[in-house]
């Protein structure tokens, strides 16, 4: 009997550790399928997401190549048309006072569109704008749109010397800052715009204010109006946007975006 109760125990304890190995191998075989399918999720993420910003990068460079292209020809044909035309006014001879008055005039005008002509190429051409830096790039920006007359524009620079610049990023935040002017004319009604520029613990943040008839910021959000261009640059340097506005209080679009 106790060779047998011996041998039923050793039976019992065998079956014990067998049952328990069995348990451990299925816990660590469920384990492990949790951490590779968690590691094959992660991986497919990041690379859903390296696709998305490269498929977005060359949106982007193709929309740059565009308005560089429509810059070129601005320059070039309808640049050499009014100088030729210019050419044309001077040639003509009058005798008449008032004729003359009138020639001088026009070619005046003709010069001066000559000139607002290049400096519109100039801004389609963003990367020879920023060739001396974002804060010029900027000056240039405001300078413009003070020339229309329509608005008081002030630049709060706070970044006294420019940071390492990252000519990229540069680019996409001027487009950031022309599509944000681009969205106040056309629907703010706003007659001041403040434009902010500060470089603080590596970050550089930019934000552009007016005081125009505002909105409410979920709803254009919701509805995509006007709003995407900015989320989609912003998103290609992993920047973050923060829209403030209120119906009547005007509003604030704050850039924040790592620099370099």
């Amino acid at each position: 009997m106790p060779s047998e109760q011996t041998g039923l125990y050793t039976a019992i304890l065998f079956s014990a550790l067998i049952f328990l190995l069995i348990v451990f191998g299925l816990i660590f075989l469920v384990l492990t399928y949790n951490r590779r399918k968690k590691d094959h999720i992660t991986e497919k993420q990041t690379l859903q997401k390296e696709h998305e910003a490269d498929l977005l990068k060359t949106q982007l460079e193709v929309q740059e190549q565009t308005m560089k292209t429509i810059a070129a020809d601005l320059h070039d044909n309808i640049g050499q048309l009014l100088s030729l035309t210019s050419i044309t006014l001077g040639s003509i001879t009058v005798t008449d006072k008032k004729t003359s008055r009138k020639l001088d005039d026009s070619q005046q005008l003709v010069r001066r569109s000559i000139k607002e002509l290049r400096q519109l190429a100039n801004l389609l051409h963003g990367e020879k704008i920023i060739e001396t830096g974002l804060i010029d790039a900027i000056v240039y920006e405001t300078e413009w749109l003070k020339k229309s007359g329509n608005y008081i524009v002030n630049f709060d620079n706070s970044v006294h010397e420019d940071p390492s610049p990252s000519t990229d990023k540069d680019l996409i935040l001027f487009r950031l800052l022309q599509e944000a002017i681009n969205n106040i004319i056309k629907h703010s009604s706003a007659t001041a715009i403040t434009i902010s520029l500060a470089h603080v613990q590596g970050d550089l943040l930019l934000s552009i204010t007016d005081n125009g008839i505002g909105f409410i910021a979920e709803e254009v959000e919701k509805n995509g109006m006007g709003l995407s261009n900015l989320l989609r640059r912003a998103k290609a340097m992993q920047g973050e946007i923060d829209i403030i506005s209120a119906i009547g209080n005007g509003t604030t679009i704050a850039i924040k975006v790592p620099y370099p």
